[in-house]
């Protein structure tokens, strides 16, 4: 069985009191009540790019040009207790859009210091290269997954030019 195709996106701006990324409470689905960033699965026929681009629009109402994007790097999740939720990640960074993030039936969305993750409420692999990719690094991650499906047994991260 393959991973599921998936894509996030990190929207990042200048706030009052520094530096600030959107991240939503999750309120339906997998990942249901914790907090996430925004992103889906890529549908056939899309690239991660086109995918991300609709994902945003759709869950938080913002419209980010596929030129606004940029690569932040990859996860790939590896759930061994369940390979049915494996999935292979294509991260994105955008610090220009249109529109103010609303919320939707999927994600209540809110801004929060960059260096004020709230990791305690996100999944437990987000501390391993959430903060690394949104600083501007890019990485190649494999996180494996506990048998429970939350907690972290391995994480595996490498920067891109090595991940070739």
């Amino acid at each position: 069985m393959s991973a599921a195709d998936v894509t996030l996106c990190f929207l990042l701006r200048d706030g009052d009191a520094g530096r600030e990324v959107l991240l939503g409470l999750k309120k339906t689905g997998f990942g249901l009540g914790k907090v996430v960033a925004v992103g889906g699965h890529v549908e056939p026929g899309e690239t991660p790019l086109e995918a991300i681009c609709r994902e945003v629009h759709e869950e938080v109402s913002v419209h980010v040009a596929p030129a606004d994007l940029v690569l932040a790097g990859t996860v790939h999740f590896v759930f061994p207790a369940r390979p049915q939720w494996d999935m292979f990640t294509t991260v994105y960074l955008a610090e220009s859009w249109r529109g103010e993030p609303v919320e939707s039936n999927e994600i209540v969305p809110r801004w929060y210091m960059v260096d004020r993750l709230p990791v305690e409420h996100m999944w437990a692999d987000a501390e391993h290269w959430v903060p690394a990719m949104i600083g501007g690094r890019k990485l190649a991650v494999k996180v494996i997954l506990e048998d429970d499906n939350e907690g972290v047994a391995r994480v595996h991260s490498v920067d891109w030019k090595e991940a070739g």
